[in-house]
């Protein structure tokens, strides 16, 4: 019976663990949108110590600090791509991303990524806004962001079919990120709800629960 009690409050302690991290990591991108540079790193530690217990808190810092900034040069690129007020996708697809680039590659050699997350990640924000396929290379970077987090160089670990396939949390991160393009409060909502067994993943396996 104690065994079962136990059993259960650690399911209900990774359940709300989950839902914290998916809570502040959609308040990174609102951070973000406000243009709140210290918050969103903030939100991103929240997160990042979490997604990756083997870093030292030093590390998480550069690691959260590094992801925001590849944002912030993000957003830049961005501004200097407006023509009258709207996104000139010709110029967006034209831009040096460089700076997006080494921010990420930055994360990537301190979480223990493979550098192709940073390439992968640089493209789909780049299709984003510049009208091309963003959800494919969002998806390969975010298998190479939980093979980092997992420990585990084999993931998705698919039993049989679908091998191509980036597994579903990847999948559950680009829902998010389609999700939170509707700019409403009731999808931000939709979206946290999306990443909690994303996160939950995670957490079950770096317990082996």
């Amino acid at each position: 019976m104690l065994a079962n009690s136990t059993h259960i409050g650690n399911k209900q302690e990774l359940s709300e663990k989950a839902r914290n991290m998916s809570k502040d990591f959609g308040e990174i991108f609102l951070a973000n949108d406000q243009g709140l540079k210290q918050q969103a790193i903030a939100h991103c530690q929240s997160v990042d110590e979490l997604l990756f217990p083997y870093l030292t808190s030093e590390e998480v810092g550069l690691a959260s600090s590094s992801y925001v900034n590849a944002l912030w040069e993000k957003d830049n690129i961005e501004l200097a791509c407006l023509q009258d007020g709207e996104l000139h996708q010709k110029s967006i697809m034209n831009a040096d991303y460089s700076p997006v680039r080494k921010q990420l590659r930055a994360r990537a050699s301190v979480i223990g990524a493979d550098q192709l997350y940073a390439i992968e990640k640089t493209k789909a924000w780049r299709n984003h806004k510049g009208g091309d396929d963003y959800w494919t290379p969002y998806q390969n970077a975010q298998v190479h962001e939980l093979r980092a987090a997992l420990q585990n160089p084999e993931y998705p670990d698919k039993p049989k079919y679908g091998q191509s396939g980036p597994g579903p949390e990847p999948i559950r991160y680009v829902l998010a990120a389609e999700l939170h393009d509707m700019h409403s409060e009731k999808y931000h909502k939709q979206a946290i709800e999306v990443l909690i067994p994303y996160f939950t993943r995670i957490l079950k396996g770096q317990t082996n629960e």
